[in-house]
């Protein structure tokens, strides 16, 4: 008959206790300047991309769908995809705000 494994006796060795929840964090008592803000709002939104200086930032867009086809007009007739197309305009408007 083959011989039952035995425990070996562990009352003598403490395990620490794990925090039962996670310390909270400092909130900023301040109000932070728009560019602070952003460089904040890009780091936690965006992962690096392949590109230097370039971030990736997933959008999901609810448009009308007259838009959409026109944009999607735009993009084939400058032989480029919709995503560059989209991409024009915020780039234009941030040219003129400098």
């Amino acid at each position: 008959m083959p011989r039952r494994r035995t425990r070996p006796d562990r009352s003598g060795v403490e395990q620490r206790e794990l925090p039962l929840a996670a310390p909270l964090r400092k909130r900023l008592s301040s109000v932070l300047e728009p560019a602070a803000a952003a460089k904040i709002a890009v780091a936690r939104r965006t992962k690096p991309s392949a590109i230097p200086d370039h971030v990736h930032l997933v959008l999901t867009l609810d448009i009308r769908r007259a838009l959409a086809e026109q944009l999607s007009a735009r993009a084939i007739r400058t032989e480029r995809n919709i995503e560059a197309a989209i991409l024009d305009a915020p780039e234009a408007a941030a040219k003129r705000w400098r």
